[in-house]
């Protein structure tokens, strides 16, 4: 795995999907070459995991269209939310310790699929 290698700069090339990814629990829920990419090149297979299991809580699944954001502090603590794609909180989530390495990174959820916003 190529953990921490993961830039901002790697993530515009993204702009739709060749292959739909199965999560490995949660088999309702796919995601896109980008999100794979940010999973295996940030060591974040985690995030994946957090927005995929989320979906279980009835005030998230309730929201069609999920605007993900995890913002990362310099102290390796983060914030994970879930926003309605109003900039409205439906959800957050305090990370203890994280070395993703992207100061910031946003996923779209959207009928069972994980996605980079420039996947839309």
């Amino acid at each position: 795995m190529n953990q921490n290698t993961l830039t901002k700069t790697d993530l515009r090339q993204f702009t739709g999907t060749e292959q739909w990814h199965r999560h490995g629990i949660a088999r309702n829920v796919l995601y896109t070459d980008g999100a794979q990419y940010v999973a295996e090149s940030g060591g974040a297979y985690w995030l994946l995991d957090e927005i995929a299991f989320a979906q279980s809580i009835r005030e998230i699944a309730a929201e069609s269209f999920q605007v993900w954001r995890l913002k990362v502090n310099p102290d390796h603590t983060a914030t994970l939310a879930c926003e309605d794609g109003n900039y409205n909180v439906v959800f957050s989530k305090q990370i203890e310790f994280t070395d993703f390495p992207l100061d910031e990174v946003s996923f779209y959820f959207t009928d069972n699929v994980i996605m980079l916003p420039s996947e839309y």
